[in-house]
């Protein structure tokens, strides 16, 4: 009779221990989904450090240069360049700077140039912005 009891509380032990795994995991993979909706539907915003491309631009980001200057902010996109506000300019202009400056975008978009080179390349149109190059 204490073979069977004892068989008993071990099968318990084994179905409570894969139940305890089991839950971990459903746990683990649920929030691996939200991540993955949050990334696809924007919900949350990118995450500082993270890189969400130039289709994540959006008004109002910093545009911040290599060196770490903030040389703008966006008003929109055009063609293929980012419009920056004029408010933020330097000399009250709107200008332009090429997307293919684009490093990386998380809560700002980041630059490759630096504050000098993107001051100095930066265009007073978009179209100008096709001869700027990379």
């Amino acid at each position: 009779m204490s073979d069977i009891k004892d068989t008993l509380k071990e099968a318990g032990h084994k179905v409570a221990d894969t139940a305890k795994t089991v839950g971990h995991t459903v746990a683990e993979k649920a929030g691996q989904a939200a991540d993955w909706v949050k990334e696809k539907s924007g919900v949350g915003g990118p995450k500082e450090g993270s890189n969400v491309g130039v289709a994540g631009i959006k008004e109002r980001m910093d545009v911040i240069a290599s060196c770490g200057k903030k040389v703008g902010v966006v008003d929109h996109l055009e063609g293929g360049a980012i419009k920056l506000t004029r408010k933020d300019s330097p000399d009250g202009q709107h200008h332009f700077v090429p997307t293919g400056w684009v490093d990386h975008v998380d809560t700002h978009v980041h630059l490759t140039k630096n504050s000098v080179e993107t001051e100095r390349g930066w265009k007073s149109d978009a179209a100008a912005c096709g001869n700027c190059g990379v």
